[in-house]
């Protein structure tokens, strides 16, 4: 068995055991973390066994599913999938953690249940991104919106069952339509093999010989699933509704982790499949992905919920993702891939971190609070460093991979680089904005603001007033930590992940630019 499957059958067992514990809340828990940490544990080796400099797709395995359509149950990873299963095994035991503090269940809902669709979520996750049968990783894409939907449907706020009919719809019509662009190859495939396929390795060098015209039109269909699930403007709606109706460790999952299906496909697929394509189309994406940097930046300055502000923010950095794919260029290329692993610890963390906020003064509302540092200066800290990460700060994670963005990008985009850094500056604002809101000035919010004493309670002079509101406790820090360590550590030492992804992103441009 390789590490992959063990990856992908580890949340699984998990997710068996935890259907039998959903009266006993703490236990599920207790369960839930243990096998999220052995989950994360076998990630070392599996990072520690990858050769960058080896084979493409390393950790490979492969079975017959359905043979008559030569359809395998196949997996394997490169550098930009083993950086995304990564981030997803390290963010799983903060969500697990997180329950509790920064995360609440409705009432009357058990969290036996809620943990075990979150294993199931991780284990499909893991395997979409290790897919190497392409229809294999439409199956995984689709099946994986089914825990997504009821951890929202289920477990999110008011508006639940809407953000979560919207969010299955969208992808679900991507899908659909990135499915007859796999037929489509496979048909292309059976013309010129004599057999049909859906191997990955197969098709990129059978598709990528297609007549132009034709490649176009499979471009598009994959292109639109993955400009849906990513989300580029003008298909991202779904996402502020998603993630601000989700619970706070959902909506980390989605705009940690299941966002980046989007930008990790147009990498596997879109562009060593139909090479030709992704030049002549290339403009258009461009044009969308800058919107997209300028639209999110402005809206996220204008958002009054939290949660839909985070939302917003990522659809901004989604397009500095896509500039730097559409670029063409090592340094480009290597910094969306940067960006996708460091966008999902910056705002995993600021997601946490406005959860514990929430938690305290019971509203999403940016304007009801006011004043926070005063009362919680270890939570106002953690604040300013997911922020400032979000930012893209020198010396932060963020700042390698949207630097080298620009960088690589200016080289054979410069019009639309300059257009993109203008997102910096908005960046500025708008996370500066939401931190002067929440930490600064009067203390204001029922929450904040009310009789009381004890540990961890501060006097704010201006009102006289004693704050019965926490600070940040051990377990809080203990998930919050870590996320500190690798934000400050990749920003000083970002040179593992930079040669972990490098000689993948120069495999996937060179299929681009030896297209006919």
């Amino acid at each position: 068995m390789t590490w992959v499957l063990a990856l992908i059958l580890l949340p699984l067992v998990g997710a068996l055991v935890l259907c039998g514990l959903r009266r006993n809340d703490r236990l599920a828990v207790t369960v839930a973390l243990a096998f999220s940490i052995v989950e994360f544990l076998l990630m070392i080796p599996m990072w520690a066994t990858y050769h960058p400099s080896g084979d493409r797709l390393q950790q490979t395995t492969s079975m017959d599913w359905i043979p008559t359509f030569g359809i395998h149950i196949a997996f394997g990873v490169d550098g930009i999938a083993l950086i995304m299963i990564a981030v997803i095994t390290f963010l799983v035991p903060i969500v697990i953690g997180a329950l509790g503090t920064a995360d609440k269940l409705p009432e009357g809902r058990s969290a036996g249940g809620y943990l075990a669709l979150i294993l199931v979520q991780q284990a499909l996750t893991i395997a979409v991104f290790a897919a190497t049968d392409v229809f294999l990783f439409y199956v995984l894409f689709e099946i994986m919106l089914i825990p997504m939907y009821f951890l929202i449907g289920g477990y999110g706020g008011a508006n639940r069952q809407y953000a979560a009919v919207k969010f299955f719809l969208y992808s679900f019509l991507g899908g659909l339509i990135m499915l007859a662009s796999a037929i489509g190859a496979y048909s292309l495939a059976a013309d010129k093999l004599g057999k049909g396929t859906f191997d990955w390795a197969t098709l990129v060098t059978v598709v990528r010989d297609a007549p132009t015209s034709t490649q176009i039109w499979l471009f598009l269909g994959f292109f639109l699933a993955f400009a849906i699930k990513a989300p580029l403007v003008p298909f991202h709606t779904w996402l502020p509704d998603a993630a601000g109706e989700a619970p706070i460790g959902v909506a980390v999952l989605i705009v940690g982790v299941l966002d980046k299906v989007g930008t990790f496909g147009l990498l596997r697929y879109n562009l060593p499949m139909f090479p030709e394509a992704s030049k002549t189309l290339a403009p258009l994406v461009l044009i969308l992905a800058v919107i997209g940097v300028l639209y999110g930046s402005i809206l996220a300055a204008g958002q009054q919920d939290m949660k839909r502000f985070v939302a917003y923010v990522s659809i901004a950095h989604f397009g500095f993702i896509a500039l730097g794919i559409f670029a063409f260029t090592q340094q480009a290329t290597v910094g969306s891939v940067t960006y996708m692993l460091n966008h999902s610890l910056a705002t995993g963390m600021l997601i946490v971190v406005l959860g514990l906020v929430i938690a305290r003064g019971g509203s999403t509302r940016i304007s009801d609070y006011g004043g926070m540092y005063k009362v919680t200066p270890l939570l106002g800290g953690m604040l300013l460093i997911a922020g400032l990460s979000t930012l893209s700060l020198p010396g932060t994670n963020s700042f390698v991979s949207e630097f080298l963005v620009l960088l690589g990008s200016f080289e054979t985009q410069p019009v639309y680089a300059i257009l993109a850094t203008v997102g910096m500056v908005l960046a500025a604002a708008y996370v500066l904005w939401l931190y002067q809101r929440i930490m600064t000035g009067p203390v204001r919010g029922d929450a904040l603001v009310g009789a009381g004493g004890g540990p961890g309670t501060a006097i704010a002079p201006e009102l006289g007033a004693r704050k019965s509101i926490r600070d940040l406790g051990g377990k809080e820090l203990a998930i919050l930590v870590p996320l500190v360590v690798l934000i400050i550590g990749l920003g000083f030492y970002p040179k593992p992940v930079l040669d972990t992804v490098g000689p993948s992103v120069q495999a996937t441009l060179s299929a681009v630019q030896g297209g006919h």
